[in-house]
């Protein structure tokens, strides 16, 4: 899997850094990092988790 973020409609949430913190990082008043691109199947949940609760969708799950 691969994640791929929209940088124009990330607000800043943090949304997905609470639900994937091995996987986003949002700095304060800032916008998502992906810390991992392309996370392990391990990660598979929490990265589902952040993007089904993302309040702008701007975070999608592309399969490889």
């Amino acid at each position: 899997m691969r994640i791929e973020v929209d940088l124009d409609l990330c607000q800043g949430h943090a949304m997905c850094e609470l639900e994937a913190p091995d996987v986003f990082e949002v700095p304060g008043k800032g916008k998502v990092r992906v810390l991992e691109e392309e996370p392990s199947e391990d990660h598979r949940d929490e990265v589902a988790a952040a993007v089904r609760y993302c309040p702008t969708q701007a975070i999608k799950l592309q399969e490889m």
